[in-house]
């Protein structure tokens, strides 16, 4: 999970700002969290307290009123019927890692994506997004291999995962849809050498940057074994106590190594 925490922050300076280049300042003075982190933090702790996942995205919404929400989650949290909108929005994805950690089995893993997704992004490609991404990480978990990880995203789910980065980017635009985020997220991590290498391909593309790099970063970290430390350090630096401490107890509950874990406890 933390790996997701912080492909957005490295990415959240260029979500307005797309570059098309893998060298630039791994975390600036403007690197901060977004909703990507919020909402992912609120999944991790509905699973922690097997609470509903409205309540807890509602709660987090208001915990944190600064960070830019996406509109119709905005309206959707503010509301008071809080029916799923039918989106097929890269949100359902951003937000699913907790859910690779929390079941040890493929098809509970692709259950509590959909539910996860569903309570606002009932569209089928905002499921199956939410799904990919799910299944991608619990594969690297398993540490199953980048072919047969292509393979099996691609055979259950669709996704074009043959391309490379280096043809996608030229022509690239930010897209905020599932079903032209994540396969090209998923496509980062598989082109990559290492958690960084993966984070950076994940920014250049010129994207969605923070979503792309949180969706990358949530399958590059269980892969790679966790995040380098220089990395962990930073983007915990720039987390609150709230998050850090939800980080630490699900790191706790599900048996995490320290590099992925908020805490060294």
């Amino acid at each position: 999970m933390l790996g997701a925490i912080a492909g957005d922050i490295i990415g959240s300076p260029y979500e307005h700002e797309p570059i098309k280049t893998t060298d630039f300042p791994l975390f600036r003075p403007t690197s901060r969290f977004t909703d990507d982190t919020v909402l992912t933090v609120a999944v991790a702790e509905a699973l922690l307290r097997q609470r509903d996942y409205t309540r807890l995205l509602e709660d987090y919404y208001y915990r944190y009123p600064g960070v830019p929400y996406g509109a119709r989650f905005h309206d959707w949290a503010s509301s008071h019927d809080h029916l799923p909108y039918q989106s097929w929005g890269n949100g359902s994805a951003m937000r699913v890692s907790p859910v690779a950690y929390a079941h040890s089995d493929v098809d509970a893993v692709l259950e509590e994506a959909k539910r996860s997704a569903e309570v606002t992004h009932d569209h089928p490609e905002g499921v199956r997004g939410a799904q990919a991404t799910a299944l991608a990480i619990f594969l690297a978990r398993q540490e199953v291999d980048k072919p047969d990880i292509r393979a099996e995203i691609q055979c259950r789910f669709g996704y074009d995962l043959t391309r490379r980065v280096e043809d996608i980017r030229p022509d690239y635009k930010c897209d905020l849809s599932c079903q032209h985020t994540v396969p090209e997220a998923l496509i980062c991590f598989l082109d990559s050498s290492d958690f960084e290498d993966a984070v950076r391909l994940a920014v250049s593309l010129g994207g969605d940057a923070d979503t792309m790099a949180c969706i990358t970063g949530s399958v590059a970290e269980p892969f790679y074994g966790g995040i380098p430390e220089s990395i962990r350090t930073e983007t915990l630096s720039r987390l609150d106590e709230r998050i850090i401490a939800v980080i630490s107890e699900f790191h706790i509950r599900y048996g995490l190594s320290n590099k992925t874990a908020g805490s060294d406890a």
